[in-house]
C-alpha cells in the first residue's frame, strides 16, 4: 500500500469513528462520497443484463439511497467489511427499484413462464437435465425458434436470483432473526445443489457470474464463446435451477 492509499485508509476510517460519535448529514455524507464508486459499479454490472428503456440515472439514485441505508444501519463494532455489506443493501435497494417498474412486458412474462413450465414438467419427467433438441420438442419449437426464444426470456432472468445467488449474502443475517438466518442458509444449501446439477457449462457461467462476479462478456473471453451464447446458457441455468429448488 502506497503513502496515498495509507493516507485515504486513515481518512475513511476516522470519518467512520466521528460518524459513530455524531451522526450528522454532513458526515454520512462524506461516508456516501467515498463509497460511490461502489454504487457505480454495480449499477453498471446490472445495467449490462437490462434493455435500454430501463433508466440508468434511476438505477444509481436507487442504489445511492441503498448505501445510506448501509451507512446507517451499519455497526462498527462487528469488524466486517462495510463493502461487502452495503454492496448487499445497494443491490437490493436496485433489484426493488426494478421490480416496482415493472419492466418486464407482459408477453415477455408469458413466454418466461411457457419455458419455465416446459423445463419444470421436461426434467422432472426425465430426472435430468433436458437437451436443447427435447426442450425444443417440448415447447414444438424447431431449434431455431427455441434460440429466439431464450433470447428474449433473458434479459428477465438476471435479475431474480440476485436476491440470494451472491457468495455475500449472508451478511444481511446480521439485523434478521434466527428464523430468517436459518431460511436464508437453507435457501443457500439447495442453491449449491441445484449448481452441481447443472451440465459443465452452465455450471461455470454460474458460477463466474454470480460468484466471481464477471459480466457476460469476460465469461464469454474466458470461455472462447460468443457473449449470446453465455447469455443463452445462463438463462438454461436459471431455469433449471428453479426447476430443481421447486421439487426440494
Amino acid at each position: 500500500m502506497n503513502e496515498d492509499e495509507q493516507q485515504q485508509t486513515v481518512d475513511v476510517a476516522s470519518l467512520w469513528q466521528r460518524y459513530a460519535e455524531d451522526h450528522s448529514v454532513e458526515l454520512r455524507n462524506a461516508l456516501a462520497e467515498y463509497y460511490l464508486p461502489l454504487v457505480k459499479i454495480i449499477a453498471g454490472r446490472l445495467a449490462i443484463s437490462l434493455p435500454p428503456h430501463v433508466d440508468r440515472d434511476d438505477l444509481l439514485s436507487s442504489g445511492f439511497f441503498g448505501l445510506l441505508d448501509a451507512i446507517d444501519r451499519y455497526d462498527l463494532q462487528r469488524k466486517n467489511k462495510f463493502e461487502t455489506y452495503a454492496g448487499v443493501r445497494v443491490r437490493g435497494a436496485m433489484l426493488d427499484y426494478l421490480r416496482a417498474k415493472d419492466w418486464v412486458p407482459v408477453s415477455t412474462r408469458q413466454k418466461i413462464r411457457k419455458y419455465e413450465q416446459a423445463v419444470f414438467a421436461l426434467e422432472n419427467e426425465l430426472g435430468r437435465s433436458a437437451t436443447d433438441d427435447e426442450l425444443a420438442a417440448q415447447l414444438e419449437l424447431s431449434p431455431d425458434e427455441l434460440q429466439e426464444l431464450e433470447k428474449q426470456v433473458s434479459v428477465a432472468t438476471l435479475i431474480p436470483l440476485d436476491d440470494y445467488l451472491r457468495a455475500d449474502t449472508p451478511v444481511i443475517a446480521d439485523d434478521e432473526g434466527p428464523s430468517a438466518r436459518l431460511e436464508k442458509l437453507e435457501e443457500q444449501e439447495n442453491l449449491a445443489r441445484a449448481i452441481e446439477q447443472l451440465p459443465p457449462k452452465e455450471k461455470k457461467v454460474v458460477t463466474l457470474y454470480y460468484y466471481e462476479e464477471m459480466t457476460l462478456k469476460e465469461i464469454s473471453l474466458i470461455m472462447h464463446l460468443s457473449e449470446a451464447r453465455i447469455s443463452q446458457l445462463h438463462t438454461k441455468a436459471v431455469f433449471r435451477m428453479r426447476a430443481f429448488m421447486s421439487r426440494t
